[in-house]
């Protein structure tokens, strides 16, 4: 089974099921900064999760895109992926576990659809803890359909809790689906433990609970069902490969990596076959990051950041295979033309894509000469001490300041008849790791996952910062992303120079008003083609359902919008623009914020 025909068939069968089908959403939360990507499928249904009516209904199924960078550094073995799709089924408040287990052992396990084994098929289930008891319930529902009690593993939150996605929100037991690969294990061998033998390959997850700030856990007013399937680990699985990257969704890739470097892959942990994999992966992901509605590009911040690491990291290990021109763009066109039957989007912005490839290969080679050139400067003072080591700070300064590669400084100090304290620069990379990650806590901290006050008025002041800017620069203008914190908003728009002084208070000026107004807020339910007709703003070349919530203020402001939004806007506060710039080529940024 095919990729693209595991997705029909997961749309199919959920469809059947009552589900509406609706379109999964960009890889940038728009309004949830406690994460840089969506890494699952249930991110952008935070807010239904949390109680917002979806137009959908109940019932809903998709394909989400996904990132997780938390393992950046493993990837290059036979696993792991920083962009993988998954298959989501989603009960807002409709049926639970037993509804849930049911079809998910259905769809597993019927020869109508994925016809796996029964006797291949083992399940984990949530231990208890103080936070939530014994999950008996689905166990009991899992032996009912036939799995037998040894096949039935009990394991601890680690294993079996899922969320919440930032550090508040909705979260719960889970129970998760392995199949047996047939590789002998140990004899410790269970599913949780990856010595090859089980692999998960579904996993249900029942939102019952939301954290709270203070680390607690509390009873959601309504239950929630939200069930995963990746679809490369899956398809991987039914065709009876060893590794994601042996199916369809990588070979194209592999092949031309191989046509240009003239090196044959194998599927080893030859150092080779691990910068191929390396290559395909960053090269895959990178092209939807810039493919994506949210128009990033490689930056030192944020997304941007992981961006920029992604592409330079795969040009590294290209320089490993001997790859000495650029190939970043033209190995994502055959990634374009893999997805772009499911993701037309991507074609739509091929030319972009690698416009952005070529720009960021061009700047980091420039980027190793000013290191080569920073090394040589070095050099002297080196040579006039009686150790032949280079200082792994040295190394690290080299790495961090001008993004030159560790292999490239040892390649260098060989040369020289140098050796690199190793250790020494782990540690200070490690030292550097441990800051980054201490702010990036503390920049995003808060977020709409947990539809605080703060965050809920800001998202609201977006709208009327969009309408306004709309009226003073002009209809051009559409917004690009945005990142809301507790403290203020970010909103990138479309615009092709810096707004004058007069222009931004004059955008002040039009917010303030309509909040002094104390406008109320609604929202109707609709289909995509009224919206339009309606004259709501929304990015309508992007993915939608076919029916949206459109948001109204007063007669000021229509927008297409999932939510959530104060009820009128006297609850805001005054509106200050605090500073105004670049964001990228064509789309300035403002940061504004709330004053009470």
């Amino acid at each position: 089974m095919t990729a693209k025909e595991l997705k029909q068939k997961y749309i199919e069968f959920f469809t059947s099921k009552n589900h509406t089908e609706i379109s999964g959403k960009s890889l940038i939360p728009e309004n949830d900064p406690t994460v840089l990507f969506t890494t699952a499928g249930m991110h952008p249904l935070v807010p239904y999760i949390l109680g917002e009516e979806h137009p959908g209904g109940t019932r809903l199924v998709n394909v989400q895109k996904c990132i997780r960078t938390g393992d950046i550094d493993e990837v290059g073995d036979s696993s792991h992926l920083t962009f993988f799709e998954m298959l989501g089924n989603w009960s807002l408040g409709d049926y639970f576990k037993e509804e849930a287990i049911s079809m998910s052992w259905e769809f597993l396990t019927s020869p109508r659809w994925l016809g796996i084994d029964p006797g291949q098929l083992a399940v984990t289930v949530f231990q208890g803890d103080d936070d939530s008891p014994r999950d008996e319930t689905s166990a009991a529902l899992w032996k009912k359909l036939g799995i037998p009690e040894d096949r039935i593993y009990y394991l601890p939150k680690e294993d079996n809790w899922w969320g919440p996605p930032g550090q508040t929100g909705p979260c719960g037991p889970d129970t998760e689906m392995f199949i047996d690969t047939g590789i002998p294990g140990t004899e410790k061998s269970r599913p949780g433990i990856s010595d090859g033998k089980w692999l998960e390959i579904w996993n249900d997850v029942f939102m019952q609970y939301r954290k709270t700030e203070d680390g607690s856990f509390e009873n959601m007013d309504r239950k929630c069902v939200d069930t995963g399937m990746g679809v490369e680990r899956t398809v991987a699985i039914l065709q009876g490969k060893k590794s994601v990257y042996e199916t369809e969704l990588f070979q194209p890739i592999i092949a031309a990596i191989e046509k240009l470097s003239g090196r044959s892959y194998a599927s080893s942990e030859d150092e080779g076959d691990r910068s191929i994999r390396v290559i395909t992966d960053h090269v895959r992901t990178a092209t939807f990051i810039l493919g994506d509605d949210a128009a990033v590009s490689p930056s030192n911040l944020g997304q941007g950041y992981i961006l920029r690491r992604l592409i330079r990291r795969a040009i590294r290990h290209g320089m490993k295979l001997g790859l000495e021109k650029a190939f970043m763009a033209e190995l994502s066109s055959i990634v374009i033309d893999v997805y772009k039957d499911f993701y037309p989007e991507l074609a739509d912005r091929r030319e972009k894509i690698q416009h952005e490839l070529i720009m960021e290969e061009e700047k980091f080679l420039k980027t190793l000469r000013k290191g080569e050139h920073e090394f040589e400067k070095m050099l002297p003072n080196l040579l006039k001490g009686s150790k032949r080591i280079i200082p792994g700070r040295l190394a690290f300064k080299l790495y961090d300041t001008y993004g030159f590669p560790l292999e490239l400084t040892r390649e260098l100090a060989g040369e020289h008849g140098f050796d690199v304290d190793v250790e020494g620069f782990d540690e200070a990379f490690k030292k550097h790791q441990e800051k980054s990650k201490m702010d990036t806590n503390a920049s995003f901290k808060g977020g709409l996952a947990d539809h605080g006050e703060a965050t809920t008025a800001l998202h609201t002041a977006t709208h009327l910062l969009h309408t306004a800017l709309r009226q003073v620069l002009g209809e051009h203008v559409a917004q690009k992303g945005s990142n809301i914190t507790t403290e203020r908003l970010r909103f990138d728009f479309s615009h092709p120079e810096k707004m004058s002084p007069e222009e931004i208070a004059k955008v002040e000026e039009i917010v303030n008003r309509q909040i002094e107004r104390d406008l109320p807020i609604s929202y109707t339910s609709m289909t995509l083609e009224e919206a339009r007709n309606s004259g709501a703003i929304a990015l309508f070349g992007d993915k939608y359902d076919e029916v949206v919530k459109v948001y109204s203020i007063g007669d000021f402001s229509k927008e297409v919008c999932g939510g959530p939004h104060v009820e009128h806007t006297g609850a805001l506060g005054r509106f200050k623009i605090k500073k105004e710039q670049s964001s990228s080529q064509g789309v300035r940024r403002i940061k504004a914020v709330l004053i009470r």
